[in-house]
C-alpha cells in the first residue's frame, strides 16, 4: 500500500509469517534510484492467547536459508529485529521491536520468523519511507549490496 505522509511517500507491507517463514519484500529497480528506510516495524501473534508462544521476528538484507532464535546485533545484514512473547493466560503477551540506524537500501528486503516455544505463526506491519536517491546515493547502495552478495567487483 501506498501513501503520502507530509511530502514523504510511505509503502507500506503487512503479511502473517508461519514458524520458520521468511517473506521477500519487493523493493528493487532497474535505476536502483529509488531507495527506503525502515519507519515502522511491529509484530503481533496470529492467536492471540491461543497458545504460549515466543516468536522472534528479523528483517534482512539478504534471504536466510534457516530462521533462528538468535538475534546477533553485530550482524550487519539485519535491519530489525522484534520478539513476541504470546501467553495463554491472557490474550496478548509483550512485544519488543528495535529497527537498526534508519539505514538506506534500495534492494530487495526480507523478513523471517522463528517460535522457538511452539511453532505458532506471526503477523507483521512494516512501514517503509521511500527516498530518491541522487546518482552517487544509488551507486553506493547498489555497491554495498552486490558486496554482501560476494559477487566480484571491477
Amino acid at each position: 500500500m501506498d501513501c503520502y505522509e507530509g511530502a514523504t511517500m510511505i509503502k507500506t507491507y503487512r503479511g502473517i509469517l508461519a514458524d520458520d517463514g521468511q517473506d521477500r519484500i519487493r523493493l528493487k529497480t532497474n535505476k536502483g534510484d529509488i531507495g527506503y528506510r525502515i519507519k515502522k516495524f511491529e509484530i503481533m501473534p496470529a492467536n492471540p492467547g491461543a497458545q504460549d508462544s515466543v516468536n522472534v521476528v528479523k528483517v534482512w538484507k539478504l534471504t536466510q536459508s534457516a530462521q533462528t532464535s538468535t538475534v546477533d546485533f553485530t550482524d550487519g545484514d539485519m535491519l530489525a529485529a522484534g520478539v513476541c512473547q504470546n501467553t495463554s493466560s491472557y490474550a496478548y503477551g509483550e512485544y519488543t521491536t528495535i529497527i537498526f540506524d534508519s539505514e538506506i537500501f534500495n534492494q530487495d528486503i526480507y523478513i523471517g520468523n522463528k517460535d522457538y516455544a511452539s511453532g505458532e505463526s506471526i503477523n507483521y506491519y512494516l512501514k517503509l519511507e521511500q527516498i530518491k536517491l541522487n546518482e552517487n546515493e544509488s551507486t553506493m547502495a547498489t555497491l554495498q549490496s552486490l558486496r554482501r552478495l560476494g559477487l566480484p567487483r571491477n
